[in-house]
């Protein structure tokens, strides 16, 4: 009976982590842009695509994990961001489906799909860079309907151009301000003694809102924390690694194009 349990307990320690295969299919150059993201050029500050921002989403999450309570206040700011990047794309696809309905009912038009998408590799570990990648999949849909909206006639060049960049303004103002996060290095228990590493954290990053600070406000998608003397053990089938450096640079594209106009450019080439 002890040799079954040491069994039983031996395949236990020894499960590894769950995984699911996941990609993205994306149809119009345009979202392909917004997931590359954005070079600097020309004085302007370079943007992360959306695979940038699930890398940084990663790095915060485990931010979060480690009692940082600066990532913890970075994660309920992306949080929001995300729910007005949200809205704001509700509100053009508003308009691009009160576009469409003016189609005839004697006309049936179908959707325009891109013969050849690009099938995307998705490797997500945290739940905002989820949230993210549906954004990035409601915009790649909302641009195939304006495209079409545009190829009938139902709106004309110079909307078809203010909304494909209104949409991905929204999503590149969420990426820029994920760039901003930098993991503190401190934990609440450096806050709660004073020292010296909380004093560097508050000069370097400025106060934190009381609540946030205690832990009695975090993300509805902040992790269980792992507080010092804990062990991964915690975390049973999962890898914790410290957050990057507080200084690290967010990776930013070096090949794509900076020019914010260009988002409407080959709206016809998308189309198919």
């Amino acid at each position: 009976m002890s040799n079954e349990n040491n069994a039983t307990e031996s395949l236990q320690l020894n499960l590894g982590s769950l995984r699911s295969a996941m990609s993205l299919t994306l149809h119009t150059h345009h979202a392909s842009r917004i997931w590359h993201g954005r070079a600097a050029a020309e004085g302007k500050p370079g943007i992360v695509g959306l695979n940038g921002f699930v890398s940084i989403m990663n790095k915060l999450k485990r931010g979060a994990e480690q009692d940082d309570p600066y990532s913890d206040w970075w994660m309920l700011r992306i949080e929001d961001k995300l729910s007005l990047t949200k809205e704001q794309l509700q509100n053009l696809r508003q308009q691009v489906d009160q576009a469409l309905a003016d189609v005839p009912p004697a006309l049936s038009i179908g959707e325009n799909m891109n013969v050849q998408p690009v099938k995307l590799p998705l490797f997500v570990s945290s739940q905002l860079g989820f949230m993210a990648v549906y954004l990035l999949a409601d915009y790649d849909d909302l641009t195939r309907r304006l495209i079409l909206a545009h190829h009938t006639a139902l709106i004309d060049r110079s909307t078809l151009e203010r909304w494909l960049n209104d949409g991905a303004h929204a999503l590149r103002s969420l990426f820029s301000l994920a760039q901003q996060y930098r993991y503190s290095g401190t934990r609440r228990d450096d806050f709660a003694a004073n020292n010296a590493a909380a004093r560097a954290a508050v000069e370097k990053y400025g106060e934190l809102p009381q609540d946030v600070l205690e832990g009695t406000r975090r993300s509805r998608f902040a992790p269980s924390l792992i507080r010092r003397g804990q062990t991964n053990m915690a975390h049973s089938g999962t890898t914790h690694q410290t957050p990057s450096h507080a200084d690290e640079p967010a990776d930013v594209p070096a090949n794509t194009s900076g020019n914010p106009t260009e988002e409407a450019q080959d709206s016809e080439d998308d189309h198919a």
